[in-house]
Formats: C-alpha cells, structure tokens, sequence
C-alpha cells in the first residue's frame, strides 16, 4: 500500500494568525517534504473565496515543486470541475504531465460549495451532469489520437486537438466519491476512485462495502475495475494530552471549515447532494469521544498500523494523509509526517521501501 500527503488548505479559524499566504507557502514545503520522505504522492485541494481552504490554484503549486523533487505524483485534491471549461483543465494537467515526466495523478470533483460555483457563473444545481460531461470532453481530449469533436448539452466543441499530449496514455484519472452518483460515473467509463471513509462509512456502510461496490459497477459497465484510494485525516498520539490534541484539531475543522461550506437547504442543492443533510447532522454532533478509524487515524504508530492494516484488506491501494489539518503548526506536521514514514510506512510494501539515491 502506498502513502501520500493531502491537504485541503483550511485557514479559517478565530484569532488565526497564519495568513492564507503563508499557509500556501507551508504547503509546497510540506510537499517537497512528501517526496524527500519517500511518499507516493501529494494531494492539493482546489478551494476558492476561503470558504473551506485557501488555495485556489494546485496546478500552480504542483509545478513549481516539479524542479525540487524526485518522483512523488503530483495530484489535485480535488480539480472542481464543473466551474472551470474542460479544455482548460486538459491543457493544464496535459502540460503539467509533460513538465514532470509523466507523475500526474488527475483527480475530479464537483465540489459540495455554492460559494464556489456563483462568482464564475456556473450553475450548481446541475453540477453533477456537468461534470459527467466534463470527464467525457477530458478523456476525448488527452486520449484521442487525432482531431475529435464533442457535441453535448454543455460543451459544443469542434474539430479539436490541444496541445500539448500527456506523457501517460493513459494518464490516469480518478473520481473522488461521497455517493453512488460520482461511483457510477467512474465505473462507466473505468476509472480510478477516490473515497473518503467517513462518508464511504455512511454511504455504503463501510470501507470494504465501498470499494466491493465499485469493482462489481466496473463489471457490470464492462470495465476493468481500476485503483482504489481513500483520504484520511491523521494524528499519531502516544500520550493522552497529543491524543486530545489530534481530537481537537480535528473538531476544530469540522466546526469552522466544512459546516460553514457544506450544503445544508435541499432546496439550494442538487437532489444527487441531499445525503449531505445526514452528513451535516452528524457533524454538528460530533464530539471527541466519538471520533473512530471511520474517520481519523489515530494513536501510537501501532495502533495506526492496526487500523491501516484493516484498510489495505478493504482493498485500498493508497492512503493519502491529512496531516495538517485543523491549524495544526508547521513544525507539528513535518514532524508528524516524518514520524509515519519511519514508524509506520515500513510496514507496509510500497514505493517508500525503494529509495531513490
């Protein structure tokens, strides 16, 4: 099982004195950090306005980290791509793909925030159809060999062939899943999948139930089922005051960051968001005694161990780690980072038990 860096940039917090600026410039630190430590890959989230994290542009950081680092895979986490053309996002990752000698892990999603949608003009009720489009125009896009054409209900596109091609054919993309909706369009067009195991948790009843119920999707469309990864979020505690610590911060995103971005009126929401209801409810009572490995790894390295263990039999190939979440400070996360790839990953078969010289 493979291990990766993610984050979603979340800043807001009271009497935070970490600009956003300086958080993005934590970020590529604690990125180039991801490969010198042996990780697999470096997830950075999309998010706009600050309304849940506040980098707004991953492609940008991920290419100016492509000089300094080895062969970590460079993924966002997650490209919105119902408010950008898809044109653009193929141009995009098709050039960073080149730049880097072919380390793009493309990652899509459709994002849970009407604040983002507004400002550009995108129409968040019908975000899933658009994104279903989206991926349809991507694949054509950095798939086909020659000049191809795209007539759809969003996208009226002619006589196409952008410049220039990925280095990987094909280069890989996944489909970040909280429901059956974004399973279903993965499984049609045989595409990795992304997940989340809280909401796998309460979606599909566990993580093992969610990845069974992708590969039997893949089938059913006549696709070989592809790689399967989750996020988690992370902090290793070997007393109990770090253990409270790890609960807290992560509370703390839960209360500032994601209810104040999460849908939560049916009636402003697509009718494929409505599970987010439920999600909400669940947030809002969260406490630090409830949080479980559904959730957050944590605990003694271990433990951790333990808990990852159970994950790799679920059939996850790729765990990426939310280590900075919850204004946690950057001496922390590079700590905590380093501690996993010499306690815990070795336990694990993967790309860090090969080192590069």
């Amino acid at each position: 099982m493979e291990f990766g860096y993610f984050t979603l940039s979340d800043n807001n917090y009271p009497g935070n004195p970490r600009t956003p600026n300086q958080f993005v410039l934590e970020i590529r630190e604690q990125a180039i950090l991801a490969d010198e430590l042996g990780m697999h890959s470096t997830w950075i989230g999309e998010h706009h306005f600050d309304t849940l994290g506040v980098n707004s542009r991953p492609g940008t950081v991920l290419a100016s980290i492509i000089p300094v680092t080895k062969r970590v895979r460079l993924a966002p986490a997650v490209n919105v791509l119902p408010i950008h053309h898809p044109l653009h996002v193929a141009e995009e990752w098709a050039t960073l793909d080149l730049l880097s000698g072919g380390r793009v892990d493309y990652a899509i999603g459709r994002g849970y925030d009407r604040a983002e949608y507004e400002p550009f003009g995108a129409p968040f009720m019908e975000s899933a159809a658009i994104m279903e489009e989206g991926i349809d125009v991507l694949m054509k896009a950095w798939n086909e060999p020659g000049v191809w054409s795209h007539k759809g209900k969003y996208y009226d596109i002619q006589n196409m062939s952008i410049t220039p091609k990925p280095v990987q054919k094909p280069l890989p993309i996944y489909v970040a899943s909280f429901s059956e909706t974004s399973l279903k369009m993965a499984a049609k067009r045989g595409l990795n999948i992304i997940y989340a195991p809280f909401a796998a948790s309460m979606v599909f009843g566990n993580l093992e139930k969610a990845v069974g119920g992708y590969r039997e999707a893949c089938v059913r469309e006549g696709k070989t089922p592809g790689r399967a990864m989750c996020s988690y979020f992370i902090h290793i505690a070997e007393t109990k005051a770090e253990d409270d610590f790890g609960r807290q911060a992560l509370l703390d995103y839960f209360q500032y960051a994601v209810l104040r971005a999460f849908p939560s009126d049916p009636a402003k929401m697509p009718p494929s968001m409505h599970y987010f209801v439920k999600i909400n409810e669940i947030l809002k009572s969260m406490r630090k005694e409830t949080l479980s490995d559904r959730s957050i790894l944590l605990g003694s390295p271990a433990e951790i161990i333990a808990q990852l263990k159970k994950v790799e039999a679920a059939g996850i190939e790729e765990v990426i780690l939310y280590f900075n979440v919850g204004r946690k400070p950057h001496s922390l996360v590079k700590e905590q980072m380093a501690k996993f790839m010499a306690e815990i990953a070795p336990a694990f078969e993967g790309q860090h038990r090969h080192p590069v010289s």
